[in-house]
């Protein structure tokens, strides 16, 4: 027979087993302690995301953002193109560029050859253009580098080319006048030089490059042109409608005169010049350089 007693015994022992039947062993929907807390997240993506960056807690993911927080809060943001001045100069500055023009520390480059002067005035400018286009300093002597180089090609370019167009009329003249140590050509040269001074044109010439400053021709075509203009405006039987020289030469041996000489050297040094030369004498010595 059945006791109350017996009865709450009994139920005692089967409420007593309870625990034992309810209690989940791991891997059976149990959380893990050793799961990544993030495996819970719906896209794929981020969830590879994170694991690349090694992120193993909320913690260092939440220390991440605010790291990169700061970080984007005091990086540079380039303005908008329709932005006002004074914003475009805070980022100017904020990138290094100096207060003023004149603070950049500009210096002659380095492999410059050293006959190509130096130009400080175009310095001074470079200083302005580059404070206006917002560059730091080192972005300024970069850029003024790079430009005298350039300048330094071109120059050296230029310079073989004049030499260059010299030596190509110089050929062409020898050809067509004989040797330059010849009296015809030295003749013909002194012609084209006078018609041309006679004329004004040599400061012009000069300007062109067409006569450098030692007086070598670059245009051989120009040079015979001028020679023959040289010989109608000075032939020797009406130098300058000078009668004093027609035909005559005053430093030859049998024709020596020094009045005739000193005459012409006054109206006209460089007819005195060549005729010197004709007759086999030292022009200097009754003309001067």
């Amino acid at each position: 027979m059945t006791t109350a007693d017996d009865g709450s015994v009994a139920r005692s022992d089967a409420s007593a087993g309870t625990p034992d039947t309810q209690q989940q062993a791991p891997g059976n929907g149990s959380p893990d302690a050793n799961a990544s807390p993030f495996a819970g997240l719906q896209d794929e993506g981020t969830r590879t995301w994170i694991e690349k960056k090694g992120y193993k807690s909320v913690e260092d993911l939440a220390k991440a953002a605010v790291n990169q927080e700061s970080i984007i809060g005091s990086s540079l943001r380039v303005p908008a193109q329709d932005a006002p001045k004074e914003e475009w100069d805070k980022f100017y500055s904020k990138a290094g560029r100096p207060d003023k023009p004149d603070a950049y520390e500009l210096k002659r480059p380095d492999g410059l050859p050293e006959d190509l002067p130096y130009d400080e005035a175009l310095a001074g400018n470079f200083k302005g253009w580059a404070h206006k286009a917002g560059l730091n300093g080192s972005q300024a002597q970069s850029l003024h580098d790079a430009f005298a180089h350039a300048q330094a090609e071109q120059a050296k370019a230029h310079v073989t080319a004049l030499k260059e167009a010299v030596e190509g009329a110089a050929d062409a003249l020898v050809k067509e006048w004989g040797p330059q140590d010849s009296p015809g050509f030295k003749s013909k040269h002194e012609m084209a030089n006078r018609a041309m001074k006679k004329l004004g044109l040599v400061e012009s010439f000069q300007k062109s490059g067409i006569i450098l400053k030692d007086g070598a021709l670059t245009d051989a075509n120009l040079a015979k042109a001028f020679a023959a203009i040289g010989e109608k405006m000075f032939s020797e039987d009406s130098v300058d409608g000078d009668a004093s020289t027609s035909g005559k030469n005053p430093f030859k041996d049998d024709q020596f005169s020094l009045t005739e000489i000193g005459r012409l050297v006054k109206s006209d040094p460089e007819q005195a010049r060549r005729l010197a030369r004709e007759a086999g004498k030292d022009p200097a010595q009754w003309v001067g350089k």
